[in-house]
């Protein structure tokens, strides 16, 4: 039944939707990035926000219609050719840009050739992660993370991959979202578990460093843990997760905005999962 609220609601913007862009402020900045629009969501707190999915789905790469998107936004040939989309970017130390056989090697040049950062972070609990030293704190934010600390830089992706398989197997690797949308984490002593980590795996540190040169990994020092908060008025106390596929509208009281998750007085989506999807916005 049409909720006699809706009829109120006006489209504030409408286009293919990508991840929520953030700024690292006191709380969090969101903003809502629908094709060439940006609409900020912070001060939509408390009130009623709607997402009508159109039913048209576009590829974030290269903008065909698609009448499925794989792997958060893709058409199925961007997926089966993009390196972005290759099963090294989710196990980056089977890295095999060094064999020649990385499907893009100008786009692995540009983005995995480059420094990346091993971290500690608490969003539903520790956890161990990666990311492009550009990528600080973005990628922090997008995990809802209330604490990060950067604890080693690398020269390259697959070294990076490398040190999280050696750290995961004494901390998560993962987060739990639905944790992470229960609340705020218990506050960690990351300083503390970065010194105990590094001295548990010590000798595979050495031997890493030994394989890639003294000057491919090092460990930060000197650096204090981020603090993050963000916005939300409430947390809930039952979690729904919605889905286009199965209600092209959704949407209620925004009752806060965390990681890349809307939280609504009925339930929760992750916008980044449905990432070429066309949505109108409506306020």
């Amino acid at each position: 039944m049409l909720d006699l609220q809706d009829n109120a609601l006006r489209t504030v913007a409408c286009g293919t939707m990508r991840k929520m862009e953030t700024r690292l402020e006191d709380p969090v900045a969101y903003s809502m990035a629908l094709s060439d629009e940006r609409v900020p969501l912070n001060d939509s707190l408390g009130e009623h926000v709607q997402l009508v999915h159109t039913g048209r789905i576009f590829c974030v790469h290269c903008g065909r219609k698609t009448n499925k998107s794989f792997n958060q936004g893709y058409c199925y040939p961007c997926f089966r050719k993009l390196a972005q989309c290759d099963s090294c970017i989710i196990h980056p130390e089977k890295c095999h840009f060094d064999q020649g056989t990385c499907r893009e090697p100008d786009w692995g040049e540009r983005v995995c050739m480059r420094d990346h950062i091993v971290y500690l972070a608490n969003s539903s609990g520790l956890k161990v992660g990666i990311t492009r030293s550009v990528q600080v704190p973005t990628r922090w934010i997008d995990q809802g993370a209330t604490q990060a600390l950067a604890i080693i830089r690398v020269r390259s992706r697959m070294q990076s991959g490398y040190l999280e398989v050696l750290f995961k197997q004494e901390v998560a690797d993962k987060t739990n979202w639905r944790d992470m949308l229960k609340g705020t984490a218990e506050p960690l002593d990351l300083l503390a578990e970065k010194e105990r980590l590094i001295e548990l795996c010590k000798s595979g540190i050495d031997d890493l460093a030994e394989r890639f040169g003294f000057f491919a990994i090092s460990v930060l020092t000197g650096l204090d843990p981020v603090e993050i908060r963000y916005p939300v008025l409430n947390y809930p106390e039952k979690l729904n997760s919605f889905n286009f596929e199965k209600e092209p509208t959704v949407g209620g009281i925004l009752q806060g905005i965390k990681g890349q998750y809307l939280i609504f007085d009925q339930g929760v989506i992750n916008l980044r999962r449905f990432a070429g999807y066309e949505i109108e916005l409506r306020q």
